[in-house]
């Protein structure tokens, strides 16, 4: 088992579960985070911390997609290991809204650390 970041996470990237990863595997977007699922060591301690509860285990129903963008995204994107100040001022206003993917995905890299 992995957990995965799903479109909730798009236009918010809290990046709240980035302090609790003990193995460092999320990696950054323009607008999202992803989680590589090669690194995940499964302990779920990201999971509660995320505000738009965008993290799922990969045992979730209709996950398959996202594993797949994770392991996509984090063999392109710079790794992330610290909370920094790159929550979108809108974050709150994005939370909860549907079809953020066709909306609003990039497939541009963050800034990473």
């Amino acid at each position: 088992m992995t957990y995965v970041v799903t479109d909730a996470c798009i236009k918010c990237k809290y990046m709240d579960c980035v302090e609790v990863c003990p193995v460092d595997c999320f990696y950054e977007g323009e607008n999202m985070l992803v989680i590589n699922p090669s690194e995940c060591i499964d302990c779920g301690v990201c999971e509660p911390e995320c505000p738009a509860e965008a993290i799922l285990p990969d045992t979730e129903k209709d996950v398959e997609t996202w594993l797949e963008l994770n392991a996509t995204f984090s063999a392109q994107w710079p790794n992330v290991t610290r909370k920094a100040d790159q929550t979108p001022a809108d974050a709150d206003a994005h939370k909860g809204e549907a079809g953020k993917y066709d909306k609003y995905f990039s497939a541009e890299p963050g800034a990473g650390d």
